[in-house]
């Protein structure tokens, strides 16, 4: 006669059981298991508990429900566009960071990289190149060079840059897309993924791995060689944005020489 099945375990076997699971959790905590934390040769740049590392204004900048808030609002805006500022310098790298905009206000942001601060314009205010983040997608992803040479490569351009004396040349030399199609998916209010590609003069930017611009700096006298990360907030109406899993892959042939 067959016995009944039970669901009993004999007491050995539960410590068992119990010994391992505990050992799976304080050896891996759930933070670390994303497949983001575990691609190699990614170092995160945010702990998910506070800026540190960062610097930025604390009345716009903050750590809610583990990601990063940046909020400005109509009773006191913003005179000029400002920066949570990253504590490090970065030349040849791969950034990858997710956000997401509120589908409301001017909707305006973006991601700084090899960017120089204007401390004589304010204490959190940025210059250089800009991946482009906009709560409607007309800009979104573009090269604009804040405080620069302004709008570099729209969406969906491959372009060359060159100078000849004091002007500039953009040359569009190719197409990664239809600038619609690229951000077909892409609305406000929902996370979204963003890779910035940078060695030596070729840039790129990726949404959610599609290319949405490909840039080759040949602009000598202005072409940025190494610089700062930053997060922006934008002047204009109330806004909102959330920044988290932000991880960077040094590609520095000698990452001693990005270091003051």
């Amino acid at each position: 006669m067959n016995q009944p099945f039970s669901t009993s375990r004999p007491h050995g076997t539960t410590r068992l059981v119990v010994s391992a699971l505990a050992i799976l959790f304080f050896t891996f905590p759930l933070r670390g298991l994303s497949a983001e934390n575990a691609e190699e040769g990614f170092v995160s740049l945010f702990d998910g508990e506070s800026l540190e590392g960062w610097d930025g204004n604390p009345e716009l900048w903050s750590v809610v429900d583990g990601v990063i808030l940046g909020k400005t609002s109509d009773v006191a805006p913003l005179k000029r566009n400002e920066f949570l500022i990253w504590d490090g310098e970065v030349s040849d790298f791969v950034l990858k960071i997710e956000f997401r905009i509120a589908d409301r206000g001017v909707g305006n942001s973006g991601v700084q990289y090899r960017s120089k601060r204007h401390k004589d314009e304010g204490r959190w205010v940025m210059g250089g190149y800009q991946a482009d983040i906009e709560r409607t997608n007309k800009y979104m992803g573009i090269l604009y060079e804040e405080r620069g040479r302004g709008i570099l490569a729209l969406r969906g351009q491959e372009v060359a840059l060159n100078r000849d004396g004091d002007k500039l040349e953009k040359e569009v030399v190719g197409s990664t897309g239809d600038p619609a199609d690229l951000v077909e998916d892409v609305k406000a209010g929902e996370w979204q993924t963003m890779e910035i590609v940078a060695r030596g003069n070729h840039l790129e930017h990726k949404l959610n791995g599609r290319t949405l611009v490909r840039i080759t700096d040949n602009d000598d006298e202005k072409m940025a060689k190494k610089g700062q990360l930053a997060l922006q907030l934008h002047v204009g109406p109330e806004m909102q944005i959330e920044f988290r899993n932000i991880r960077l892959k040094d590609e520095s042939p000698d990452k001693d020489e990005t270091k003051e």
